[in-house]
């Protein structure tokens, strides 16, 4: 070798020295290594047994410079490396290497490293090291020797040790180890630490803020006005939870359903404001909820009733009347009750001293343990204390209330998660007036009705031979788990994987199949008659939609030969299926049970008020259209309505807050006795007027239980589930009332922690959570931008035509992805959408666009400031990320594409146009 290349190797040893000590693993290295003599080489293991991998690493790099005149050496050296999985560190010090990382690649690995670093004691927790070792070795992230030193740690120190040994191995390999990790976590099992690590973090929803027009007879906010304020008098059980808080501290307060948790929070927040003022400074107080119902509720019941003798209380939300600046209703006024989404947007472009709250308080708390606008609020709280310990920026910030009835599942370790989230001092439960408590909150008597499986199912037989007919049609084997959760899942694979090669017949049937798997799901839940009906309707919209007219197109030219099968295998069979739908002896078991159910309470108590909750819009729709027409419920005065959330759905138009209020009065008034809900009613809605609750054949989890037992609040009242025998909606039950034991078992523990303890792992649980924070946002942000929109192909997801241009497409309010070009134009027709009705002050949207090729939908065309613009809907389209298109991919959310588009030049627009 000559001296120049001598010079120019170990020049670049030296030059990449600290990138090699982060990713060679000196001890196997040297098995390969003889130029440098054997007393040095152990002197090199020893000092890593001593100090660690690192320094060994160093003294190595040393050896190898003091050695590098034995002949050899340097082949030697880059073989070792070779060997010991290490190939992206011998091309960095081999000056002739052609495979060397590139800078990007480099600086993505770097963040995935530290990602691991940061995500650590997560992993550590929740990781299988021995079996995850044996999958990495075989999918070649992991040597041999890795491996077996991995399985050592497990044998000798333990599942944590081995973990920690796992990962400082893992984070040293050839950039491309990370994607393949998380496909590891996934196939054995951990998909939740997959999740963490991919940082695939839904985006909030952008809401409007709006502020109510005062109604003439409940609004009146200030000086005594309208009705007299009464006194607030709290029972010992609410002054026991409350005392923490009338300190100044941050606390949750912990209560069952009914029991008046918010009448707590009224009255900490009169102490709070009383206080301030006594001590010449201004209160402030905001209520976050996560429901619109409850803005009103609130405002209505509690804080404007019992306080607008002294201070002046407004309620926001996204779905009121008049547009005004947040920054000058929180000036107008002592307390705001809001949407948690409206402080969210607003604290995106101010800072918490900006707004001079005082006391917050979060109803539903226990929303803030999943990624969501409560624990993003939560965390730039974190954030902030942080920074004030620092002593950098100081900013006072507000003290924080928190009240929930259920915590919700898991041991000590996630509610003292929750309470780093709410950064509370401590969990308030009631411990000295239990008895008083207990005599206040009735535990309704709960009855578990439980329907035979249908002895025949012709209905359902003849949906499975249908489905069975498209498979064979596709040339696919048969399959036996029709009407299953995971067949679902199968058909929505299909269906994303024929769009992305352009299969239409594949992505066709995909989405038919997907219809039937449902009807077999309603004819399980409800009426036949029910599933007839959602199929009838699904086919009568997609004729309708194949049949528009655009003027210049052929409308039958939209069917092709796999429309064409699929039509007429429901044309058919429909006779048969609308027959069989009438024969009452092959009915749904569950409606006899609920039937029996509900009559019981309505006979034995002529003012009974009930809710029953079920699964979906469309079932109330469906259930109350069956009590509407069975004449034994008239008989017994049942007065019947459904009650839904606000989300859009392709076929049942979503409930206005306006519609939920009138529903809500009516009950409460008696005008309505029975209502068919959503989950909209489970949380939260003040239903004080409810004898019986009814869970039809559903069952969520141990919060979603309590919540919906809470309804039920009369003396006598009653809890009941109906469910069909084999569903496991019982066994279900149970384990959701083991938790709910449990569950409390653990607030008790965490508070029995001493002060300090407690202190220190809450303050540690924040600094990881803002750590992990931290680099999940620069992950995204690194996904982003790892693609340039300019070369994004964005193709019809039924029949692959291309649609237009990643530079085509411009972004409003961060939401709101339009195409203006005139090119564009030329492809979407427009036709009414029944169920979208969306209007908002700054837009609206009123119809949808599709592609003129094989009407397939393709989103909706909105109105922004007086202006038509077709607005595109992800969903509907496949992306093509690259020129050459070899990467196709779907997204459901516009916040999941690996690049950022352009604003929507309002301005620009309107000078090139004709407005």
């Amino acid at each position: 070798m000559s001296l120049d290349n001598q010079q120019i190797r170990l020049g670049l040893i030296e030059c990449f020295r600290s990138r090699l000590v982060a990713i060679v693993q000196a001890e196997p290295l040297l098995d390969f290594i003889t130029f440098i003599p054997a007393a040095e080489r152990e002197e090199i293991r020893s000092v890593g047994r001593q100090n660690g991998n690192q320094a060994a690493v160093h003294l190595l790099l040393n050896k190898v410079n003091t050695n590098s005149g034995v002949e050899g050496w340097f082949g030697e050296f880059i073989t070792a490396l070779n060997r010991t999985g290490c190939s992206h560190g011998a091309a960095y010090v081999t000056p002739e290497a052609s495979d060397l990382v590139s800078p990007e690649l480099e600086a993505r690995n770097d963040l995935e490293v530290k990602l691991i670093i940061c995500l650590t004691p997560t992993v550590i927790d929740n990781l299988s090291p021995d079996e995850v070792s044996v999958h990495c070795c075989a999918a070649d992230i992991l040597t041999e020797d890795d491996k077996e030193k991995i399985l050592s740690e497990m044998k000798q120190r333990g599942k944590q040790a081995a973990t920690r040994e796992l990962l400082s191995r893992i984070v040293m390999k050839p950039p491309g180890w990370f994607s393949k990790f998380l496909d590891i976590l996934r196939k054995s099992g951990h998909e939740d630490l997959a999740e963490i690590l991919s940082g695939d973090d839904s985006s909030l929803d952008i809401a409007a803020v709006y502020v109510n027009v005062p109604d003439s007879d409940d609004e009146s906010t200030r000086g005594g006005r309208g009705s007299p304020v009464p006194e607030i008098k709290l029972r010992d059980y609410q002054q026991e939870v409350a005392v923490p808080a009338l300190e100044g501290k941050n606390i949750i307060i912990c209560l069952p359903t009914g029991s008046g948790k918010t009448r707590v929070a009224v009255y900490i927040t009169r102490h709070h404001l009383n206080n301030m003022k006594c001590q010449g400074k201004t209160g402030k107080v905001i209520v976050l909820v996560n429901k619109v119902p409850l803005v009103d509720q609130h405002f209505r019941k509690e804080f404007n009733a019992f306080l607008k003798d002294k201070y002046s209380v407004s309620k926001i939300s996204g779905d009121t009347q008049l547009k005004i600046s947040f920054p000058h209703v929180v000036r107008q006024n002592d307390i705001i009750i809001c949407t948690a989404q409206i402080l969210e947007n607003q604290l995106a472009g101010l800072n918490w001293e900006s707004l001079d709250f005082t006391l917050i308080i979060i109803d539903e708390c226990h929303h803030t343990q999943k990624e969501g606008v409560y624990k993003s609020i939560m965390t730039r709280y974190i954030e902030q204390k942080l920074k004030n310990k620092k002593g950098d920026v100081i900013e006072p910030l507000p003290q924080i209330l928190g009240l929930t009835a259920s915590p919700g599942v898991g041991g000590a370790k996630n509610r003292k998660a929750i309470c780093a989230n709410l950064d509370a001092y401590r969990i308030m439960t009631v411990q000295n007036f239990q008895k008083q408590l207990k005599d206040q909150v009735k535990e309704p008597v709960k009855k578990m009705e439980i329907a035979e499986e249908r002895r025949e199912d012709p209905f359902g037989d003849r949906i499975k031979q249908m489905m069975n007919k498209i498979h064979t049609f596709l040339e696919q084997a048969a399959t036996t788990d029709f009407g299953t959760q995971s067949y679902e899942q199968l058909i929505v694979r299909m269906c994303s994987t024929g769009a992305k090669e352009e299969n239409r017949k594949l992505r066709a049937c995909a989405e038919h199949l997907r219809k039937y798997n449902d009807a077999l799901v309603i004819n399980d839940t409800i009426r036949m008659i029910d599933a007839y009906n959602y199929l009838t309707n699904f086919y009568e919209e997609e004729i309708r939609k194949k049949m528009t007219d655009d003027d210049e197109d052929d409308p039958k030219s939209k069917l092709d030969q796999t429309d064409r099968f699929l039509f007429q295998l429901f044309n058919e069979n429909q006779k048969e299926l609308q027959t069989v739908a009438k024969e009452p002896q092959y009915e749904n078991g569950n409606l006899a049970k609920l039937r029996k159910t509900v009559l019981q309470e309505f006979t034995k108590k002529k003012e009974s008020r009930g809710i029953i909750f079920t699964k979906t819009r469309q079932n109330t729709h469906a259930l109350h259209e069956w009590i509407e027409q069975n004449e034994k419920f008239t008989e017994v005065g049942i007065k019947a309505h459904y009650l839904t959330g606000a989300g859009n759905n392709s076929q049942y138009k979503h409930m206005t807050q306006h519609e939920q209020k009138e529903v809500l009065n009516k009950f409460h008034d008696g005008e309505i006795n029975l209502l068919i809900a959503t989950t909209v009613a489970e949380e939260g809605l003040d239903i004080k007027e409810c004898n019986f609750v009814i869970r039809y054949d559903l069952v969520t989890n141990e919060i979603a239980m309590v919540q919906a037992r809470g309804r039920a609040r009369c003396n006598d009242s009653t809890y009941a589930l109906v469910a069909l025998d084999g569903s496991g909606v019982v066994d279900r039950e149970f384990v959701n009332e083991f938790r709910e034991k449990m569950m409390y078992k653990a607030i008790q523990k965490v508070q029995e922690m001493s002060a300090d303890d407690y202190k220190k792992q809450v303050e540690e649980r924040q600094i990881q959570n803002i750590m992990e924070l931290k680099m999940k946002r620069r992950k995204d942000f690194a996904k982003r931008i790892q693609s340039d929109y300019s070369k994004v192909a964005f193709h019809c997801y039924g029949c692959s035509k291309l649609a237009c241009s990643g530079k085509d497409v411009q972004v409003i309010e961060s939401m709101h992805h339009v195409n203006i070009t005139k090119e564009f134009k030329d492809l979407y027709g427009v036709r009414e959408n029944r169920a979208l009705q969306e209007k908002s002050l700054d837009y609206q949207t009123n119809g949808e666009i599709y592609c003129k090729e094989c009407a397939q939908t393709w989103g909706s065309m909105m109105v922004h400031r007086g202006v038509n613009l077709p607005c595109l809907s992800i969903k509907n389209f496949v992306v093509y990320i690259d020129e050459k298109h070899l990467q196709k991919q779907t997204y459901k959310k516009w916040n999941e594409v690996p690049f950022r588009l352009p604003k929507f030049d309002f301005i620009s627009y309107a000078a090139g146009s004709n407005i």
